[in-house]
């Protein structure tokens, strides 16, 4: 019976953390009402918490607390109100430029490569998916912009962006005031396989994921939207690439070819 009731408190914890991951949506709409610095102190600490390449921790974030700077961080991320109006707005950045300093203390000096470079691009997005979970454990709602990329030589100047740092992606933080349907995954066969990668092709998976998909855009849409995940896909084709790679190899990125 002690054991029973020792086990129990364990399980309904692993069954919340379960069903806060299960529950995720991306939250454009947001209430009058602040992230308190107490939600955002926990939102940052679980952040730091994240696992990172040999204790690199290398990213930086940029919480945007000036209205004009936050409006100009809108425009150049494609015009997104969200990004405007959000009660709190974080830019997520790659930095190498701390791990360069503190290898320098040492009479080491850094040689950057495409490694590092993904090195830093992967412990700013796991620390930033450590604060999204954060910010949802306590209520909140988030979403990533990532048209922060679209003119990266733009908001690193804006954010005053040393050598070896370069902004990922935003993150739009605060009480949500929508409740928006869960949008539907690729079938878990689509994405997870055991040994080897799957061959031959995934038509007909992909046709029945469009099928679940246009019923859950003609929902949200209230029957005003028609189209599929392949079809969203096809048009994602036609945007005009983010070009960057001369930035970064300025800021001392080094990528081989």
């Amino acid at each position: 019976m002690n054991e029973s009731k020792k086990e129990r408190p364990d399980a309904l914890r692993m069954e919340e953390t379960l069903s806060l991951l299960e529950r995720h949506r991306s939250i454009r709409r947001y209430a009058d009402e602040p992230v308190t610095a107490e939600q955002l102190d926990r939102i940052l600490g679980c952040a730091q918490m994240a696992s990172s390449s040999s204790h690199m921790q290398a990213y930086s974030v940029i919480g945007i607390t000036d209205p004009e700077l936050r409006g100009r961080l809108a425009e150049l991320a494609g015009g997104q109100r969200h990004v405007r109006e959000a009660p709190t707005f974080l830019v997520w950045c790659a930095d190498l430029s701390r791990f360069a300093e503190a290898a320098g203390m040492h009479g080491a000096q850094l040689q950057t490569s495409t490694e590092y470079f993904l090195v830093a691009t992967v412990d700013a997005a796991l620390a930033a998916q450590n604060a999204a979970i954060a910010a949802e454990a306590q209520g909140l709602g988030i979403v990533y912009i990532g048209g922060i990329r679209n003119d990266m030589r733009a908001v690193s100047e804006l954010l005053e962006l040393p050598p070896l740092v370069y902004p990922v992606f935003g993150m739009c933080i605060g009480v949500p005031a929508e409740e928006p349907d869960l949008r539907p995954r690729l079938p878990r066969s689509a994405v997870y396989a055991e040994n080897r990668y799957p061959a031959g092709s995934r038509a007909e998976q992909l046709e029945a994921y469009d099928d679940e998909y246009r019923g859950y855009i003609r929902g949200r849409s209230g029957g005003g939207r028609d189209t599929t995940w392949t079809q969203e896909m096809s048009g994602r084709t036609a945007y005009p690439p983010r070009t960057f790679t001369g930035l970064l190899r300025e800021k001392g990125f080094r990528l081989e070819d």
